[in-house]
This record gives structure tokens, C-alpha cells and sequence, in this order.
């Protein structure tokens, strides 16, 4: 389960820039996941509900996760597709010169605090 690990280190970032800018609270995050980060979503949250009672900052925290389409191109016929449909041959052209373009990362998209 990679998602706690993730959640540690994102709450860790979130904890220490609130405490450098003082910041009274978080109340809201948001994190663009990508579909092909290996993030499953119920154990994300629950990783975040379990780590943020343990924050200076975070404690009433609401998350909000958006989910990024992973997306593929082909070095071949110069195209993009979607990743999790057709997977490293390039529906197209039926080439395996591909890499992904989007959709493998965890990202802070927002921070909402007061």
C-alpha cells in the first residue's frame, strides 16, 4: 500500500508550509491523481483520514481528488491516446515506441486554508 507513504509526505509538505506562513488551519486540499499512478482511491482516503488526526494543521482538512487521464504518445506516427484503453502499442499505428505523457503523478492542485 504506497498511498499511506504518499499521504505522509504530501500531509508533511502541507504541515510545514502552514507553519512558515502561519497559517491559522488547512481546510481544504485538492490533488490531481493520475489514473495510472497505482493510486487506488479508498486507500488514499484512508490513509488522509488516519494521518491528518495527527496534524498541527490539518485536523478538519476536506480532500478533493481529481483524476488525470493517462495519456500516451507515439514516437512513430506522432499521436496520443489513452493510456489505460490500448496500454504501450499505439492504437494507431500499432507501434511500441510510446511514453506517457500524463497521468503517473500525485500532485497538490489547491490549498485552501485560513
Amino acid at each position: 500500500m504506497h498511498e499511506l507513504g504518499i499521504v505522509v509526505h504530501v500531509v508533511n509538505q502541507i504541515e510545514k508550509l502552514a507553519k512558515e506562513k502561519n497559517v491559522k488551519q488547512v481546510i481544504e486540499l485538492t490533488l490531481e491523481v493520475g489514473e495510472v499512478s497505482g493510486v487506488v482511491k479508498e486507500y488514499f482516503v484512508d490513509a488522509f483520514e488516519w494521518s491528518k488526526k495527527r496534524t498541527e494543521y490539518m485536523k478538519d482538512c476536506k480532500l478533493n481528488l481529481i483524476f488525470i487521464q493517462g495519456i500516451s504518445y507515439c514516437e512513430d506516427c506522432k499521436e496520443t491516446y489513452p493510456t489505460t484503453k490500448y496500454g504501450k502499442e499505439c492504437p494507431k499505428c500499432g507501434g511500441g515506441h510510446t511514453y506517457l505523457v500524463t497521468g503517473r503523478d500525485v500532485m497538490i492542485r489547491d490549498v485552501k486554508v485560513i
